[in-house]
């Protein structure tokens, strides 16, 4: 049976073509503020999210969003604050010099430098997540991109940056930063050698940090399947792009962090404060 490209007239395969069943859409917005708020919380429960997946380490580890009313600003989680006690109300705003526009807590310098090299060097990006993931810096120190040889890492095929640049250093500097972010180029995902991942939604936080949680996943499969001494099977390239243009859209990835968002909220709604 041959394999046939994705619908171009349907953002998912999933969307029912039955009338009158519930099925998730992306929101949209009457105002700024209301964007900004919906933004906040997304960014806010994604960090709870991650310190639940075992991401938190230290005061290693940042994601953030472009304020939609002010491209040129982000806002991100503050630092040294657990990702368990991030609510909306702590958040901080940062421009691009790293001044903190609103919020009473310091910036990650390591973060604001790196992610406001992201966002400047990539206009497209709306948000972006970087956390110190034992799977993920793992694989990174490797040097390698993922094989195709889960469906989960299908999405990632030809769809990942593999960045070499300032590899194993701390960047703190704009320099190293601004090299590092040009070469996530239009990724999903970025893989930084010897530091970990990185993951790019160029339509929303949920976007964002579910390709985040699909590559920490796909590196994890990968290392494990590599570790058994056996011949990795690797899926072709018809398959994998197959895959990719059916399960790895910004659509598909809203989807899939629907389910983790609701639980979160249910279980810790503070995080909305």
């Amino acid at each position: 049976m041959a394999i046939t490209a994705a619908e171009p007239t349907r953002a998912s395969v999933y969307r029912p073509e039955q009338e009158g069943l519930f099925f998730p859409e992306p929101p949209t917005f009457e105002s700024v503020a209301d964007e900004r708020r919906h933004r906040k919380e997304r960014l806010a429960a994604s960090c709870r999210i991650f310190y639940e997946l075992g991401y938190g380490y230290g005061f290693a580890g940042h994601l953030t969003v472009r304020d939609p009313e002010h491209p040129e600003l982000y806002w991100t989680n503050p630092f040294a604050m657990t990702f368990s006690q991030v609510r909306v109300s702590d958040l901080i705003l940062v421009d691009h010099d790293g001044t903190v526009v609103d919020g009473t807590w310091a910036v990650n310098r390591a973060g604001f430098v790196l992610h406001a090299a992201i966002h400047e060097a990539n206009p497209d990006i709306v948000a972006s997540c970087h956390a110190h993931t034992i799977n993920g810096m793992a694989w990174a120190a490797l040097g390698r991109p993922l094989d195709p040889i889960t469906q989960t890492a299908c999405g990632f095929y030809e769809d990942q940056a593999l960045i070499t640049e300032e590899a194993g250093a701390v960047v703190v500097e704009r320099g190293g930063a601004g090299r590092v972010a040009e070469a996530f180029g239009g990724a999903k995902i970025a893989i930084h050698q010897n530091h970990g991942l990185f993951s790019a939604g160029r339509e929303s936080v949920d976007e964002a940090a579910w390709w985040f949680i699909a590559a920490d996943r796909a590196c994890r499969i990968q290392l494990k399947a590599e570790a058994t001494g056996s011949p990795v099977k690797i899926i072709s390239e018809e398959a994998a792009r197959h895959s990719r243009d059916h399960l790895a859209t910004p659509f598909m990835a809203w989807l899939h962090y629907q389910p983790m968002y609701q639980d979160i909220v249910r279980r810790q709604p503070d995080l909305l404060d």
